[in-house]
């Protein structure tokens, strides 16, 4: 199909031609008169995963036959276009991305105008907001997947990282991002460290406990056993094994840790289709919710800055604490 607008759309307001090459690459106004530290410092002002997501975005409008600048009814007509086959969510980042894309152009943005936020609304009304997520890897589901793990050296990697994943909360770009000076050994268990994560890209850091399973599914031992077994003593903790089990000295990638989810969840007889890496930190909060565990406690360990980024968690918990129809049925 073509594009709605294309260069020679009578609906097009602006003038046709696409961002340059540097908007593209990066959605700040890296003047190439800047002199090369500053240059290199606006570059690592945005995380690589942002970076790449900005460009994407952007080609998409190009793609499509948007120019910048855009008019506010250009970006209503790009909205409308694709708010059938893509979700909200998608919509919304779309949005963000072009109205970088012209602060960076030191040009006002039409994405904050009635008409663009009017068409926006009426696509969250028709459709709803709600977001398609991650089923929760629950504690007893999770000691299913463990119970049918063997001892190779791949079981032993994927305990030691479906335990941690668990234990930590943490989002599978922490996991894979830890190296073995990020653990701190200490009587109670482990203090994983992490330099960086995804609410925190200025590298404040902050601190997790790890504590001594009191059942054979613990996450310190699995951790230990798999440095043991794999023989790693410095760089990157989780590694990747080639076709005959042997170790690769690159760190895992985030995809990896869904297919690695996906696959054990698999193999212990669940569908796989709903989870991914997300489910190991949705499966802590949900179960930590389910016994009780105060939302402040969960809080400290996956790293949500309020209870209103919890609350889903929580909510999907209670659903059957104190259930208004037991009394009924």
């Amino acid at each position: 199909m073509s594009p709605v607008l294309a260069s020679g759309n009578a609906r097009l307001s602006e003038p046709s031609g696409a961002p340059s090459e540097a908007t593209l690459a990066i959605p700040i106004d890296c003047n190439p008169e800047l002199p090369e530290p500053v240059i290199g410092y606006l570059r690592d002002s945005l995380a690589d995963s942002s970076l790449r997501a900005y460009r994407s975005d952007l080609a998409q409008f190009t793609a499509w036959g948007g120019t910048i600048p855009a008019s506010d009814r250009t970006l209503a007509t790009y909205l409308a276009h694709h708010a059938e086959s893509h979700s909200v969510a998608t919509l919304t980042r779309w949005l963000a991305s072009l109205a970088k894309a012209h602060r960076a152009a030191g040009l006002p943005s039409p994405t904050s105008s009635e008409l663009v936020r009017a068409t926006l609304r009426g696509i969250k009304r028709r459709k709803g907001t709600a977001q398609d997520q991650a089923a929760p890897l629950l504690r007893d589901d999770l000691v299913q997947v463990l119970n049918g793990l063997g001892d190779g050296l791949k079981d032993v990697r994927d305990r030691a990282l479906l335990l941690l994943g668990f234990a930590g909360a943490f989002r599978r770009s922490e996991l894979v991002g830890l190296d073995t000076d990020d653990l701190e050994p200490v009587r109670q268990g482990l203090i994983v460290h992490l330099r960086r994560s995804k609410t925190d890209p200025l590298g404040a850091g902050r601190k997790v406990g790890i504590p001594h399973g009191r059942t054979r599914h613990c996450p310190v031992a699995a951790v230990e056993l798999w440095l043991s077994r794999s023989g790693i003593t410095q760089g990157p903790l989780f590694r990747g094994l080639n076709r005959h089990g042997q170790l690769l000295a690159g760190r895992l990638s985030g995809e990896a840790v869904s297919v690695i989810v996906k696959e054990r969840v698999q193999a212990a007889g669940y569908d796989p289709a709903p989870y991914s890496g997300h489910s190991l930190r949705a499966g802590f909060a949900t179960s930590a919710a389910q016994v009780g565990v105060s939302s402040v406690k969960i809080r400290a360990q996956t790293g949500h800055a309020s209870d209103a980024m919890l609350g889903r968690y929580i909510r999907d918990a209670e659903l059957f604490l104190g259930n208004a129809a037991l009394a009924l049925l």
